[in-house]
C-alpha cells in the first residue's frame, strides 16, 4: 500500500509540474496566410494578437473578424497538441480509464 502511495504521490507532482510547463509554454497560431498570428499559452489563455496592417480593411472589418477567429483557433488547436504531449504520457498512467475527457485545473 506504501509503495501505491508514494506512486500516487510522485504522479500528482509530475502531473503539477506538466500543468506549470502548459501555463509557461506559448504557442501560436496563424491566419489568412500570417496576416493574423494568435498566442496562447500551453493551458490556452490567449497571450497575444498580431494583425497585420494590411488585414486592417475599415470596408471589410467582417473577414478580419474570420481571420481573428481562425487564428485563434489553429492556436488553442497547438496548445491542445502541446497538452496531448506533455500530459499523454501522465494520464495514461493512471489506468487510461481517464481517457481524453481528463480536466485538470487551469486547463
Amino acid at each position: 500500500m506504501q509503495q501505491i502511495m508514494e506512486q500516487a504521490q510522485k504522479m500528482q507532482q509530475q502531473l503539477m509540474t506538466a500543468q506549470q510547463e502548459l501555463a509557461e509554454a506559448e504557442v501560436n497560431g496563424s491566419a489568412g496566410g500570417g496576416l493574423v498570428t494568435a498566442t496562447v499559452t500551453g493551458s490556452g489563455e490567449l497571450k497575444g494578437l498580431v494583425i497585420d496592417p494590411k488585414a486592417a480593411d475599415p470596408e471589410d472589418t467582417e473577414t478580419l473578424a474570420d481571420l481573428v477567429v481562425a487564428a485563434v483557433r489553429d492556436a488553442n488547436r497547438a496548445a491542445q497538441e502541446l497538452q496531448a504531449e506533455k500530459m499523454g504520457p501522465l494520464t495514461s498512467g493512471l489506468g487510461g480509464g481517464l481517457g481524453g475527457g481528463l480536466s485538470l485545473p487551469g486547463m
